[in-house]
């Protein structure tokens, strides 16, 4: 099991660029399922765990993968999948393979989805996916370990999604697209990977529109096309993570390539608090749909909000980019209250961050308060089952003085690419150690 050593407490400098993450990638691999006897090819794909993973699932229901080079893949679908030989264990590993419900809906009669994990974070239903896709012709029955599936002939339905979730929008939108009829979802997420999963979709020949709001309108087609080049968008929740870091260790520091539609809401939060930042670079991304630019991130003095800091679906702060906020609000003069309502377990989390010194309260089960200015001191942790949390206590424990041990890396390695090297480039005295 791998570990990070970290030497912390040091003023970093320069620029880091924000990679594609993990989330855009899933969906649109999943996507890609669809494209029967084609082949598509992704662009500024990042090698993560998660990605890894997937592609490994697909090897066994016969999606053959290849890399032209590091960040190019090639993916081929044969006419009919081989489901039934799907890996159950690795299957069941992943909670995104929930998205093969859609991706699937029109092509497999019937076949077995095995129960699935991915991060903990308390109770996370499959009926908001199921409440959707059952409307096309799509049901499932459940078993103790699995699902059985089956799906009729797809046709096209008036959806109001029960729970604005991305993963259940993303399997609302996949089931649409190749019903034969015109589909309206409304209360649809709008995140940044359901827009990347819809630009996909269209550059393979489907039809939406309403991209970006929470209302679709799609029209099914009678099959996708081969996809010859799409370019993953850059992911919010990656920059997140290096503005966190930044403000933490009260560097000046420069995060490239930033999707800034994503976190406009995050940077006016830290704004108020005092926070001193610039933008600068407006561009398109190379899928030519996304604002890209880059934040400089200059050292300043915080106050802590006078009401709460909490997630919403798009366009409120992203969910995700909530336990970035705890490492800042160690550096913040007063209580921040940060209300993480969407998930049980994950405002729990928010103790691990005593092992460093900093003063978090548990409220309940969705309430932490932190307390600042804190001087946060270097120590030996162990992550949590969750990327994002995770990935928040490596930025505490680079913020931290002294000698610090970030042990079971697992989670952050799910979402986040060539991390020792683009930490050590911005002054990051970091080492990943197999035992």
């Amino acid at each position: 099991m791998a570990y990070f050593k970290v030497k912390g407490g040091k003023k970093l400098h320069g620029s880091i660029a924000v990679s594609s993450g993990k989330n855009g990638t899933v969906a649109i691999l999943c996507a890609s399922l669809m494209v029967r006897g084609g082949s598509v090819v992704l662009k500024d794909v990042d090698r993560v765990t998660e990605v890894l993973r997937l592609l490994q699932l697909f090897e066994g229901i016969g999606v053959k993968h290849t890399w032209t080079d590091n960040t190019t893949l090639r993916i081929s679908i044969p006419k009919k999948l081989q489901i039934e030989n799907i890996d159950k264990k690795l299957c069941a590993s992943m909670r995104i393979s929930l998205l093969f419900l859609g991706a699937l809906a029109k092509f497999e009669k019937q076949y077995k989805i095995y129960k699935t994990g991915g991060c903990h974070l308390g109770k996370r239903s499959v009926a908001p996916h199921l409440f959707a896709l059952e409307k096309y012709g799509v049901s499932a029955t459940s078993h103790d370990s699995y699902y059985e599936v089956k799906n009729k002939p797809l046709k096209a339905a008036h959806v109001v999604m029960y729970e604005s979730g991305d993963t259940t929008t993303e399997n609302a939108i996949m089931g649409a697209v190749l019903a034969k009829g015109v589909t309206t979802i409304k209360m649809a997420s709008a995140n940044y990977m359901v827009q990347d999963l819809c630009h996909f979709l269209v550059a393979a020949g489907a039809k939406i529109s309403g991209i970006g709001t929470t209302t679709l309108t799609i029209a099914g087609v009678s099959n996708l096309q081969s996809v010859k080049e799409y370019h993953v968008t850059p992911d919010p929740i990656d920059a997140m993570a290096f503005i966190s870091l930044a403000i933490t260790t009260n560097s000046s520091l420069t995060i490239t390539g930033c999707p800034i539609e994503f976190l406009e809401l995050e940077l006016e939060k830290l704004r108020v608090m005092g926070q001193k930042f610039t933008l600068k670079n407006k561009r398109k991304a190379k899928n030519n749909k996304t604002d890209l630019v880059d934040i400089h991130i200059t050292p300043s003095k915080l106050t802590a909000p006078a009401d709460k800091i909490y997630g919403r679906p798009f366009p409120g702060l992203n969910l995700d980019n909530l336990p970035f906020f705890i490492p800042i609000a160690t550096k913040a003069k007063g209580k921040t209250l940060i209300h993480d309502w969407a998930f049980e377990n994950r405002a729990l989390y928010g103790l691990e961050f005593q092992k460093l010194g900093a003063k978090t309260m548990l409220l309940d089960i969705h309430r932490l308060l932190v307390e600042g200015l804190t001087t946060l001191v270097g120590n030996e942790l162990i992550c949590v089952p969750a990327i994002r949390p995770s990935m928040a206590l490596l930025v505490a424990v680079i913020a931290a003085k002294g000698e610090s041990t970030l042990r079971n890396i697992y989670p952050i390695e799910r979402a986040y690419i060539n991390l020792v090297p683009r930490l050590q480039a911005i002054g990051v005295d970091i080492q990943r150690i197999e035992e």
